[in-house]
């Protein structure tokens, strides 16, 4: 079952940190904020960073409770060159869950490098066990949206454009998230703002 809108929820943050996304590292830095602040005093959000980049390096952090945590880990990580390594993300996301329910899951990046069919495999998995994947892509890339899309379908999250010149709609998707992370459905209905019916929309039983 999903948290109650004053319980406490687990969110993975998972970032492409690869030489590419040097110049929009600094944005997913300050977003990150709006996470916690939506959640505020109606409950409590864990949020845990788990970014990959050069010749295999893919690390998570702990779990913090706070913006300023959070902002401290992510500015003390630089971009470096390297393939992507989204199914080593999708992974973790199980093995998270299967120690500690984790309520949402939001993957920042701008390429996919990898077998689609071994990342559907694994989001499917994900969305078996509730555990949705919420993908914002940088960039226009047709064949990496079709992947992006079809790895939120299968985990039923949502796909999102990651637009540096829409700041202020990707903080709002954001705070969006981290209230379903810890109120569900429930919470983002009694917010009912356009990114939560937005969001809802995606959520549904029987949405794409």
């Amino acid at each position: 079952m999903r948290k109650s809108a004053t319980g406490k929820g687990r969110l993975v943050l998972a970032l492409d940190a690869t030489m590419s996304r040097q110049p929009t590292w600094d944005l997913a830095c300050s977003l990150q904020a709006e996470m916690f602040d939506a959640v505020g005093r109606a409950g409590r959000l864990d949020v845990q960073l788990v970014y990959f980049r050069g010749f295999g390096e893919c690390r998570s952090s702990r779990f913090v409770s706070n913006t300023d945590q959070l902002k401290s880990l992510m500015t003390r990580i630089d971009c470096r060159g390297g393939m992507t390594q989204i199914s080593k993300v999708l992974s973790h996301g199980l093995k998270e869950n299967a120690r500690e329910r984790v309520n949402a899951i939001v993957y920042i990046g701008d390429a996919m490098e990898e077998n689609v069919d071994e990342l559907c495999r694994k989001a499917g998995e994900l969305g078996l066990h509730g555990v949705p994947v919420f993908i914002f892509q940088e960039g226009r890339d047709a064949a990496v949206e079709r992947a992006f899309r079809e790895i939120a379908r299968l985990s039923k999250g949502a796909w999102f454009r990651f637009d540096r010149d829409a700041a202020s709609l990707l903080a709002k998707l954001l705070s969006t998230i981290a209230v379903y992370a810890t109120g569900g459905l429930k919470a983002l209905e009694a917010r009912g703002t356009a990114e939560d019916r937005l969001l809802i929309g995606h959520l549904r039983p029987g949405k794409d």
